[in-house]
């Protein structure tokens, strides 16, 4: 796999599950979990919804309440959900910073949530990042990689924004530091597909 600006030593675990996924040319799925590849060494990718697996949940302390923080809560459910790993110390991070936040408030009534992981950063500072830029959304506070690592994505790159579709699988990745302007156009077609019907709402006698 393409070594990308910007590596992180993270976890050990960590780098062995990414080292795990460097086959094939997308996405491949390990056993009832969604891992990444990145195909030519592509910095944007996006899978569609055939393609697309769960992945494993995310959860960990709030940054700034300390209270847990879970994909699976509530405030979660059903929405598109945009994933930003990102660190007070990155430089692309603070860049990006702002064009995350117009998104957030641009998209937040089509039904989208924004959650952060919080990475390798000093605690005091990444609460004076979101300050700052006055973040509107919360971010699990994962300065040890655990959290992160539950995501299975090659994500010794800083920044990285998963796109999840309603059902909570991947449907676009940015290694990278992303724009509002593809950021905005990505979260604006995944909302808008079709969600899959649930096995209550399947008619009678239909598979």
């Amino acid at each position: 796999m393409r070594r990308f600006p910007l590596l992180v030593a993270v976890l050990a675990a960590l780098i062995a599950v990414i080292s795990g996924c460097g086959t094939g040319d997308d996405a491949v799925a390990q056993g009832d979990t969604f891992q990444f590849v990145s195909p030519g060494g592509q910095t944007v990718i996006t899978y569609p919804p055939a393609d697309r697996k769960q992945i494993s949940n995310l959860s960990g302390p709030d940054l700034a309440t300390d209270q847990p923080l879970s994909l699976s809560d509530e405030a979660f459910r059903d929405k598109v959900v945009v994933i930003n790993v990102w660190g007070s110390w990155c430089g692309p991070c603070r860049g990006e910073a702002d064009d995350l936040e117009r998104v957030y408030e641009q998209t937040k009534d089509l039904g989208v949530a924004f959650l952060g992981i919080n990475l390798r950063d000093n605690r005091d500072s990444a609460k004076d990042f979101v300050a700052d830029r006055n973040v509107g959304f919360g971010s699990i506070y994962d300065f040890d990689g655990i959290t992160l690592a539950a995501l299975t994505t090659p994500t010794s790159v800083v920044p990285t924004t998963v796109v999840l579709d309603r059902q909570h699988r991947p449907a676009a990745v940015f290694l990278k530091a992303v724009t509002a302007d593809e950021l905005d156009a990505t979260v604006r077609r995944v909302a808008a597909e079709e969600p899959a019907a649930s096995p209550e709402s399947t008619p009678p006698g239909q598979p």
